[in-house]
C-alpha cells in the first residue's frame, strides 16, 4: 500500500521521504458539528421537505458563499428598464454618505464595503438586494440633518392647522390631547414607541413563513420606497408638527430649532430615563410632519398582512387606528399628516398587488406548500384566478429574449413546467438567478399578466 507521507519519484534509484501537503481548504461546517447535532438538524430539516411538493424548489434560499455564482447571474441577468431603480437607489445613497459630517470617512467606507459585500455572495444577496430600498432610506433620513437651512425650503406652520380646521373643523390632535393620564400615557406609547420599530420584524418573519414565496420582497421594496417617498417630501414640503404650535405657536420656524418628544415625556418621566427625550429632540427631521411614516408604515404592514390573512383585517385596521389615535394623543402629527401617510402606503401597495406581489392560494398554509407561483392581479372573467395563458406561451421560442423566470418576476425564464391542476408555470431551477427567489422585478416581458 502506498503511503501518504512518503512518495518514489519514478526518474530517480534513492529513496527519500516527502511530507504531504495540507489541505488549502478547510473543512466544511458539518464535520465541525457533533455526529448527535447533526444528525438532530437532519432530522429537523427532512420534516420540512416532507411538507414539499416535487416542484416546490421555489421555496429554497440560496447556500452559496461563492462571489463567482453572483458574477454568472450578473452575465447571464438580461437588463431592463426596471433595473433603472438600482442606479437611482446608488444615486440617492452616494448623495448621503457624501453630505454625512459624523461618522467620518473610516466608518463610511466600512458600511459601504460591508453593503457590497452583501451584494456579492449569494446567501447574504438574497436579502441584501430587496432590502436595498430600506438602506437607502435609513441613510437618506440620517443625513437630513446635514443638509444646510439655505439649500432647504421655508418651514409651512400655518398649512396644516388650517387644513385640520377645514376638513374636520377643529384640531384633532388638542382634544385628544386635552386630558392625559398615565393610563393613557402607556397606551399611546406601546404602538408609537415600541410597536412600531419592532412589527417590521415580525411582519416580515410571519410573510416569509405563510406567505408565497417573493412576498417578503415585495413588502420590502414598498416599504423602503414608500419611507423613501415620505422623507423626500417631507424635504420639499417641511411643516410643523402640533407639539410646536403648542409651544411656539404659529410664529415662523426656522431649522435650528430642536425637535421636540412632546408627550412622549411623560413616558421618560415615567420610568426614569432619557430615551425620547434626547431622541427627538435631536432627531435628523425636525419638521418632517406631513406625511406621517408612523401612519405609512402601520398601513403598509397592515395591508400586506391582510393580504396573506384575510380573516384577521379588522385586526389589522384597529392596529392601525390605535396609532392614529396614540400619533395625535401625543402631539407628534395632526389628522392630515395620517392620512397623508396611509394614502402613500396605499398606492405603493396597490401599484405592488397588482405588478408584483404573489397571488395567495387557499388552500396553502406554509411558503414551502407552494409548487408554483401567479404574480400580479387575477384578470377578471377566469375563474380560480387563473392568468390568463395561451398554448403558444410556453413554446420555448417564444421565450427566447429571457434568461430565467424567478418568483414574482417576469423577466426571466429558466426552467419552467405545468401545474398539473392549473396549468400555470412552475419555476424549478434559480441557481443562476441574480435577483434570487426572494427578490420580485418586473421587465418589458410581462408573462405574469
Amino acid at each position: 500500500m502506498k503511503s501518504p507521507y512518503f512518495s518514489l519519484p519514478p526518474s530517480s534509484t534513492q529513496r527519500f521521504f516527502t511530507r504531504a501537503k495540507f489541505p488549502t481548504s478547510w473543512p466544511s461546517l458539518p464535520t465541525l458539528l457533533p455526529h448527535r447535532v447533526r444528525r438532530k438538524f437532519r432530522s429537523a430539516r427532512s420534516k420540512i421537505r416532507s411538507r414539499q411538493t416535487p416542484a416546490s424548489a421555489l421555496a429554497e434560499l440560496q447556500t452559496s458563499f461563492t462571489p463567482a455564482d453572483t458574477l454568472r447571474s450578473l452575465r447571464a441577468h438580461q437588463w431592463s428598464y426596471y433595473d433603472g431603480q438600482y442606479l437611482f437607489l446608488m444615486l440617492v445613497g452616494i448623495f448621503s454618505l457624501s453630505i454625512i459630517q459624523s461618522p467620518g470617512p473610516l466608518v463610511k467606507t466600512l458600511v459601504a464595503t460591508l453593503l457590497m459585500t452583501s451584494l456579492i455572495l449569494p446567501v447574504t444577496r438574497q436579502f441584501s438586494l430587496p432590502c436595498l430600498p430600506i438602506f437607502t432610506w435609513l441613510v437618506l433620513f440620517y443625513a437630513c440633518q446635514f443638509i444646510s437651512g439655505d439649500y432647504r425650503p421655508p418651514i409651512w406652520v400655518r398649512v396644516l392647522p388650517a387644513l385640520e380646521n377645514i376638513l374636520y373643523g377643529a384640531n384633532l390632535s388638542n382634544i385628544l390631547s386635552a386630558h392625559k393620564t398615565v393610563v393613557l400615557d402607556v397606551l399611546a406609547w406601546l404602538p408609537y414607541g415600541i410597536t412600531h420599530f419592532g412589527a417590521p420584524f415580525v411582519c416580515s418573519g410571519i410573510m416569509f413563513i405563510f406567505g408565497p414565496p417573493g412576498t417578503l420582497p415585495v413588502f420590502a421594496r414598498a416599504f423602503g420606497y414608500m419611507n423613501m417617498a415620505g422623507v423626500m417630501i417631507q424635504l420639499l414640503f417641511p411643516c410643523s408638527a402640533p407639539w410646536y404650535e403648542n409651544l411656539h405657536g404659529l410664529v415662523p420656524a426656522n431649522y435650528s430649532m430642536p425637535g421636540s418628544p412632546a408627550g412622549l415625556a411623560a413616558i421618560d418621566k415615567l420610568f426614569g430615563v432619557d430615551l425620547y427625550t434626547s431622541t427627538f429632540t435631536a432627531s435628523p427631521m425636525v419638521f418632517g410632519a406631513f406625511p406621517s411614516l408612523h401612519s405609512g408604515c402601520a398601513t403598509t404592514e397592515a395591508l400586506f398582512m391582510s393580504n396573506i390573512f384575510p380573516r384577521l383585517r379588522p385586526l389589522f385596521v384597529i392596529y392601525t387606528l390605535w396609532l392614529w389615535w396614540a400619533t395625535m394623543y401625543l402631539s407628534h402629527h395632526y389628522a392630515v399628516d395620517l392620512v397623508g401617510g396611509s394614502l402613500l402606503a396605499g398606492v405603493c401597495y396597490f401599484i405592488s398587488k397588482a405588478k408584483y406581489l404573489p397571488r395567495l392560494q387557499p388552500d396553502k398554509t406554509f411558503r414551502w406548500d407552494y409548487d408554483y407561483v401567479e404574480v400580479g392581479e387575477a384578470k377578471e372573467g377566469y375563474a380560480y384566478g387563473l392568468t390568463d395563458l395561451e398554448e403558444d406561451d410556453f413554446h420555448p421560442a417564444n421565450n427566447a429574449d429571457s434568461d430565467e423566470w424567478t418568483i414574482g418576476s417576469s423577466s426571466s425564464v429558466s426552467s419552467a413546467s405545468r401545474s398539473p391542476s392549473t396549468g400555470a408555470r412552475s419555476p424549478i431551477d434559480e441557481s443562476s438567478s441574480w435577483e434570487g427567489d426572494t427578490l420580485a422585478s418586473v421587465s418589458d416581458n410581462e408573462y405574469s399578466q
